[in-house]
């Protein structure tokens, strides 16, 4: 078992969550609440990771924000950040792969609160952000929690995009699902074994436990 690599995962996830999370809720409100010209691309575009290739994704990753753009020339000279081949970079692309799995469920959460319960808050005289608190957040529990479930372990099982931005540096890049493709590139099949199995124990576990709190939530709402 790679322990430096599974611990390296588990970082990138929490921080990928924590920094996708709050952008997600509020991206959520907006496109569940307002009708604007253009709204179907923007749901579009967010959805694009579902269905294009992480590979695809790191690759312009890579070119985009490599030493060779002008993008990237940029944030080292003027900032000093280097996102290729550092962990910095997998956070960057971690975030932008799951968008969709951070926007679908709570935009879907947000949808189902109903127009009545919004009406009355606006006849009390709530502001928007106090009615985002106090009352739709309490609400979309469920969508927001299938949300960090859902983004933390795919980002944890997480190659294509991971191997194309990153490479594979001990310590930096190198995430469990690279250390079972190196060992099974080094006919490690022992490793490799284990590691996949720990992924697939912790998949069914969070998805379980998950599911069955959503349901608990749903029916004390």
């Amino acid at each position: 078992m790679d322990w430096q690599s599974l611990w390296l995962s588990v970082k990138l996830a929490a921080i990928s969550v924590l920094v996708l999370l709050p952008l997600a809720i509020l991206l959520s409100r907006l496109l569940a609440y307002r009708e604007f010209r253009g709204k179907s691309w923007i749901e579009a575009l967010i959805m694009v990771p579902l269905v294009l290739p992480p590979t695809v994704i790191g690759y312009y990753l890579l070119v985009g924000l490599g030493s060779e753009s002008w993008l990237g020339q940029w944030l080292q000279q003027t900032l000093g950040v280097q996102l290729v081949f550092h962990f910095s970079g997998l956070v960057v692309a971690s975030v932008l792969v799951n968008i969709p799995f951070a926007v679908q469920p709570i935009q879907r959460a947000f949808e189902a609160i109903p127009q009545d319960v919004r009406d009355a808050c606006a006849c009390c005289g709530m502001s928007r952000t106090k009615q985002l608190f106090k009352v739709e957040l309490p609400l979309v529990w469920p969508g927001i929690l299938t949300a960090l479930v859902l983004c933390f372990s795919h980002v944890l099982g997480e190659f294509g995009v991971v191997l194309m931005m990153g490479g594979s540096i001990a310590g930096e890049t190198k995430t469990i699902s690279i250390a079972i493709y190196d060992s099974v590139q080094a006919f490690d099949f022992a490793s490799a074994g284990t590691m996949s199995l720990v992924l697939l124990l912790f998949a069914i576990t969070t998805l379980a436990l998950t599911t069955g709190l959503s349901r608990r939530l749903g029916r004390l709402r």
